[in-house]
């Protein structure tokens, strides 16, 4: 007996890809106030007299509280409470997190008890930098919880559709904001006249309060769907429905090797990119000589690059798989990048060899994560997804937070006596980006041999394994 399936919000295309446009918009915003800085670092170092050790320290502040538990919380919060309630938390958070950060650099800070407190001890990072800092710290606590709850909110909206799609298409409207960002920061920073930091980091304080109306609006559409698929099991009295999460689930996940393999390359893969692009316009600037807005405007053609290609590698990592090979080749391209930057570009100051390296980076950065996180659902169960997503979050916060802070500090330690943010070497600094390429090329590897050995699936097409499924499910009700 066959039994009529009747469809839920999700089978229509126009529902589906409206919710995809409301939570990217949120990530959208949100990327631009991640880099709303990093374009401009010699700038802050003039106008707020920080050092690279105290640029570094901020830009690893995004990811402490992530680093030391609260990413692991935010996993358990999304599996038990769900994607609207997380979602909507998620976004509070970041835009609280950057309220406090435009006051830190604002004038209405500046002379302040706390600015004299916070500048009294460790002065060698000042008092706006601190408070810029902790802004930050609940900026990144909320931004990775977004991360994790849009993965989980698109697994749950394309289930059996255009999965690897939707979630490429995201990404890519992501990296689209870091180049939006970049195109603007400097060009707001002079708008007033006087350059300033503040312009832009409010600018994107707006932007956020966007996002977060934007996601609330999803929540409605949301609530329909759960109604829907409520009664849908109900109706067909499914026995088979999967389990509820436990806490024991996430012994299960750090039990798991595969899921270790995964992890760590995505903190080493990650940890050369997000780092890199805090640093990367004065890197330009040093190494050819040019000013905040040219440097930015070559760096922004990185992210356009991923986004371009991510979505196309989507589709085709839904139709015709190889997950685990694009990992390998976006880790190779990586390599070649970074080791351009340390070792050709500093010989040969050549503005078309860097902007060359920024879009093989770019594409580099778009075959990684097209296929890293649809690989994801393929090794999880769907009950702790959600606590996997950020574990593995979890892991790549430890590296993303530690490396903006040595690099900062390298960049210190590798230029003694250099005070014009102008004349730094960045040698050093791009060849510890490389390593990092390196050993994400050896767990890529180490990846695909483990799926050919076991057949996870992470070479499959998406849409073909799916229909496998159904088909294999069809069968089993025919007995």
């Amino acid at each position: 007996m066959t039994e009529q399936i009747k469809a839920t919000l999700r089978d229509y295309a126009w529902a589906r890809w409206t919710a995809l446009v409301l939570v990217a918009l949120m990530m959208f915003f949100a990327y631009m106030f991640v880099d709303v800085m990093s374009p401009l670092q010699s700038l802050v170092e003039t106008e707020l007299g920080w050092t690279p050790g105290a640029f570094g320290y901020y830009a690893g502040a995004e990811y402490i509280l992530n680093v030391f538990g609260f990413l692991i919380l935010a996993g358990i919060i999304l599996d038990k409470m769900g994607v609207r309630f997380t979602g909507t938390l998620s976004a509070s958070l970041m835009l609280v997190g950057a309220c406090i950060k435009l006051y830190a650099i604002s004038s209405y800070f500046a002379g302040t008890a706390l600015e004299q407190w916070l500048s009294s001890w460790w002065v060698e990072m000042p008092g706006s930098a601190k408070l810029a800092a902790l802004g930050f710290m609940v900026f990144g606590c909320g931004c990775e919880m977004a991360g994790i709850t849009v993965s989980k909110t698109l697994a749950k909206w394309f289930e059996g559709h255009e999965m690897a799609l939707a979630m490429g298409l995201e990404m890519a409207l992501a990296r689209v904001g870091v180049w939006v960002i970049f195109t603007i920061s400097p060009r707001l920073a002079d708008w007033m006249g006087e350059p300033t930091v503040v312009t832009p980091v409010a600018f994107c304080t707006a932007l956020l309060l966007i996002g977060l109306i934007s996601y609330i609006v999803f929540t409605f559409m949301d609530a329909k769907l759960d109604r829907e698929t409520t009664a849908e099991r109900i109706a067909s009295a499914d026995e088979t429905a999967e389990e509820e999460f436990k806490m024991s689930d996430v012994g299960k996940i750090l039990s798991s090797k595969l899921f270790w393999i995964i992890a760590l390359l995505c903190v080493l893969y990650y940890s050369a990119i997000f780092p890199f692009q805090r640093f990367a316009t004065n890197m330009l600037q040093c190494n050819l000589g040019m000013t905040e807005k040219a440097a930015a405007d070559i760096f922004r053609w990185f992210p356009i690059g991923a986004a371009a290609l991510t979505p196309f590698l989507g589709y085709a990592l839904d139709r015709f798989g190889k997950g685990a090979s694009m990992l390998i080749g976006g880790a190779v391209l990586m390599i070649v990048c970074h080791l351009t930057f340390a070792l050709v570009l500093p010989a040969y100051p050549q503005t078309w060899i860097a902007f060359t390296a920024i879009i093989v980076l770019g594409i580099s950065f778009s075959l990684v994560p097209a296929s890293l996180w649809p690989s994801v659902p393929k090794i999880m169960e769907a009950r702790y997804l959600g606590s996997a997503y950020s574990l593995i979050f979890w892991v790549q916060n430890i590296g993303l937070a530690l490396f903006p802070i040595l690099i900062g500090n390298v960049l210190e330690w590798t230029n003694p006596g250099v005070t014009n943010p102008m004349n730094y070497n960045y040698t050093v600094p791009m060849l510890l980006f490389a390593s990092l390429g390196v050993l994400a090329l050896f767990f890529g590897i180490w990846l695909k041999a483990l799926n050919a050995r076991n057949h996870y699936g992470l070479e499959e097409p998406n849409i073909k394994s799916k229909t496998a499924v159904l088909e294999a499910e069809a069968q089993e009700g025919d007995i």
